[in-house]
């Protein structure tokens, strides 16, 4: 990306990690011992660091920032569904958080300064015992390659990377989501325990004495499989779950209500006339049936689906568009507007 040299300033991320609303975290190098700290941090603990062999990284800038918000958007190639977030570190010389693998996919945009990236495919990845990272025992890299402000390295899931910063620079990383099967899974049993509604109560009225008071019976587990047999799951069932959570908003991630709000009259006026835009840490999606805003779904009326769409892929919805939704589509929006997840006009 010719001339790029990245949005935030050594100042500007460390007042990010000073924040409760932005994951933030330290990593130090001393020979071959590493610290790593989680913020929020304090301004004073910040200003205290060595003048080399440190990291410090910052995730979600995205959610926070326009700048970054707009950075983002340039990868929207990716489906909003893969595209998890951007991650910006600012390096003293020698930084780094050491040679590592990752589960999915990076583009890393160098900002201003230079890094050294090695990298290369290798089968050993064992880690370093003992450390609070998870550092290769024996990494062997098959390229060697210096990065400087503008230049990106695309790097796929389990490629054993190692990056050290030559002068003090920053790394722009934009990570794909790439969630473990077994998270899935306890995903969605939990969507299915809110959800699943079984009619009826256990019973035996043949139940006789008995002399094993402690034994279960084989026709209580034969009652209980009955019942648990009833639990059916169908495509719906899993496709209204992944809209649901793709979009479900990160823990540390909050929407202020609005203390006044217009009235649907006047909401209307105004979003024919200035259009509307998500709020950036706001997540929406689609599929042939619904859409998914916040973790929750929505049914979308005919007639306003091609807007709602536009809104979601785009970020945000023209006037024009905007004077052609119904009544109750307006509503929906204000409700949005009203919890803080969509704003009037441009941000």
């Amino acid at each position: 990306m010719p001339g790029f040299v990245g949005p935030f300033s050594r100042g500007d991320l460390f007042a990010l990690a000073c924040r409760d609303d932005v994951e933030s975290r330290l990593v130090v190098r001393a020979g071959r011992r590493w610290s790593v700290e989680h913020g929020p941090f304090a301004p004073r603990a910040l200003g205290r660091l060595p003048a080399r062999d440190w990291t410090l990284l910052v995730q979600g800038t995205n959610l926070v920032d326009a700048r970054a918000d707009a950075l983002m958007r340039r990868f929207a190639f990716i489906p909003y569904a893969r595209l998890d977030d951007l991650m910006v570190s600012y390096a003293a010389p020698g930084g780094g958080v050491g040679p590592h693998v990752d589960s999915y996919d990076v583009f890393l945009l160098q900002g201003f300064g230079r890094r050294r990236w090695r990298w290369g495919t290798q089968r050993d990845v064992a880690f370093v015992p003992g450390l609070p990272l998870r550092i290769l025992a024996h990494f062997v890299p098959a390229h060697d390659e210096m990065l400087g402000p503008g230049d990106m390295l695309y790097l796929p899931p389990q490629a054993a990377h190692d990056g050290v910063a030559l002068d003090a620079c920053t790394t722009y990383s934009i990570g794909f989501r790439a969630a473990l099967a077994q998270e899935v899974a306890q995903a969605f049993l939990a969507h299915l325990a809110d959800t699943v509604e079984l009619a009826g109560r256990y019973a035996d009225p043949e139940l006789a004495a008995t002399r094993t008071p402690a034994r279960i019976s084989a026709a209580m587990q034969d009652r209980f499989a009955r019942t648990l047999a009833r639990i059916r799951i169908g495509r719906a069932d899993v496709d209204g779950f992944l809209g649901a959570w793709l979009t479900d908003p990160k823990a540390h991630v909050f929407f202020a209500a609005r203390a006044r709000v217009p009235r649907l009259e006047a909401f209307a006026r105004s979003l024919a006339r200035r259009g509307a835009t998500l709020d950036r840490r706001s997540q929406a999606l689609y599929d042939a049936r619904a859409m998914y805003v916040n973790g929750e779904r929505v049914t979308v009326p005919a007639a306003a689906r091609a807007a709602l769409r536009r809104l979601a892929d785009r970020r945000a919805l023209d006037a024009r568009a905007a004077a052609s939704l119904d009544r109750d589509t307006v509503a929906r929006l204000l409700d949005w507007y009203r919890h803080g997840w969509l704003h009037l006009g441009r941000p």
